[in-house]
């Protein structure tokens, strides 16, 4: 009876390991437990959208239609609507990736700022900027005229809140700037934020009924702290004393979309330290991003967590764009690279103070990523595979995709720095791409006749990575569970064959 039993509860642990795994790599409560499933939804609105500009286009009787279509998911699912300023909270259900979930101030009343000071922050003004993110309630916060918010202290949200920038010139800069801080859902649209310096040491109101002393703060444009369900869009970041963007402490559920970062040294730091466990859980989209003139390093940096980063335009780095320690997961999807003149900085990838025999089974992996000007992307890990690490020639396509998904990056209308339009030594098309089926011979791959736009920067989509390290071991355990019972009751033998047959 006890074999019996045994094979029994080994084959409903079997059933479940799915569950199992899923639970055991769950950190923290609010984290997806298949980022996989994630990154798959964002290749099929992709494609969708890619795909209805492609057919309109090709329809004379629609051209006309097709105009504000650009393939870029999240502008198509807004753009085309001629009444948006008269449905603005439609733009909670365009965020794709793991911020997808964040709605803002959805449902919540229209709070229109009106007065761009900021003279008291532990007694806002009402009709201010910082009066209308404290408040408690869900609020959609827009703004009746172009200004310029020079803050005095950091600028502490509240929960369910969207600022919306869409038809004015807003721009956010001075002391300390955007705090978000054990907070959920928050929708930052068409703002600047600039020349953000470290401020503090005095009170600020976090709530209409909370005012807390705050240290200083570092000096970043956008501070995430242990937050979640958050989507930054359309902004135009640069110039600020530390990061443009810092998540750590916790926070996941982000998605970083659609932004012009220029003029800064480290941009983007994802994860607190590498011993802060909790930040394992981290999951990022970054998608469809202009990474501009004059920046360094850190596009991201990340610490732990799983990291999509899909569609940008990589322009210019001065170190190198992608870094991390403490075995992050960087899955690196249809970007172009473009490495600078500088022939020491033409690797794409940094692994921060870690040894190659640390950080050789890491999951880095690139897969349609177009190579300019000699960039390169290390692979690691599942990702080390022929599939992802095999390069051809792309087609002018693939590259003509990129900067048309990223062509309206930043605050809407405003002028960038430098010509997107860039010279591709060499090749017309511009580079190579990482994770093509093709042989090698220069063909690149093809959308085909299926409308797969994913297949055709990223190859055919390579496959899910292999089984991580905790998975195999708990394979492994119930295997040997199973020989053991086998080994100590013969019978238990005979009883596996009338399970199998169930």
């Amino acid at each position: 009876m006890l074999p019996h039993t045994c094979i029994l509860l080994f084959c409903f642990l079997t059933s479940l390991s799915p569950l199992i795994i899923a639970t055991l790599n769950l950190t923290l409560p609010h984290q997806h437990p298949n980022p996989e499933a994630v990154v798959q939804e964002v290749q099929r609105r992709l494609n969708e959208s890619v795909s209805r500009r492609q057919m309109l286009s090709s329809t004379i009787a629609t051209a006309s239609s097709s105009s504000c279509l650009t393939g870029n998911p999240i502008d198509d699912c807004w753009r085309c609507d001629p009444n948006w300023a008269n449905n603005r909270q439609n733009l909670a259900n365009c965020a794709i990736g793991f911020g997808s979930s964040a709605v803002g101030g959805k449902g919540g009343q229209i709070y229109v700022v009106t007065d761009s000071s900021d003279h008291d922050a532990a007694n806002p003004t009402p009709g201010t900027l910082r009066h209308a993110v404290i408040q408690t309630e869900p609020l959609w916060i827009i703004f009746s005229s172009n200004m310029v918010i020079t803050l005095k202290h950091e600028l502490i949200f509240n929960s369910y809140k969207t600022i919306d920038g869409r038809g004015a010139n807003v721009r956010i800069t001075g002391g300390g700037c955007i705090t978000l801080q054990y907070i959920s859902n928050v929708i930052i649209h068409n703002i600047e934020v600039t020349h953000c310096v470290p401020s503090g040491n005095t009170n600020v109101r976090s709530s209409p009924t909370h005012v807390g002393w705050r240290g200083k703060s570092d000096g970043d444009g956008i501070s995430i702290f242990n937050s979640r369900d958050l989507w930054i869009d359309h902004c135009s970041l640069s110039d600020c004393a530390d990061g443009l963007i810092d998540a750590i402490m916790g926070s996941t559920g982000i998605t970083i979309s659609n932004n012009y970062f220029s003029h800064h040294d480290e941009v983007m730091l994802l994860g607190h330290n590498d011993k802060y466990l909790p930040d394992s859980g981290m999951q990022v989209t970054i998608a469809f991003n202009y990474f501009g003139e004059k920046l360094v390093q850190r596009m991201p940096r990340c610490r732990r967590g799983y990291i999509h980063v899909v569609n940008n335009d990589f322009t210019e780095w001065e170190m190198y764009a992608i870094g991390g320690s403490a075995n992050p997961t960087i899955n690196s999807q249809g970007n172009r690279y473009i490495a600078p003149a500088d022939p020491n900085a033409k690797e794409v990838t940094k692994r921060v103070d870690t040894d190659e025999g640390q950080w050789s089974d890491w999951n880095w992996r690139t897969d349609g990523d177009i190579m300019v000007n000699g960039a390169f992307f290390v692979p690691s890990g599942p990702g080390l595979s022929a599939q992802y690490a095999k390069a051809s020639s792309v087609e002018p396509k693939s590259a003509a995709l990129i900067t048309q998904l990223t062509m309206n990056a930043g605050v809407f209308g405003q002028a960038r720095g430098t010509s997107v339009s860039v010279s591709y030594p060499g090749f017309s098309g511009g580079g190579t791409t990482t994770g093509s089926t093709g042989n090698g011979n220069g063909g690149g791959s093809s959308s085909g006749g299926d409308g797969d736009y994913f297949g055709m920067i990223f190859g055919s989509g390579a496959p899910p990575p292999a089984l991580s390290t905790t998975t195999t071991a708990l394979l492994s355990l119930l295997i040997i569970l199973t020989l053991c019972i086998i080994s100590t009751n013969h019978d238990a033998l005979l009883l596996l064959l009338p399970l199998s047959l169930l």
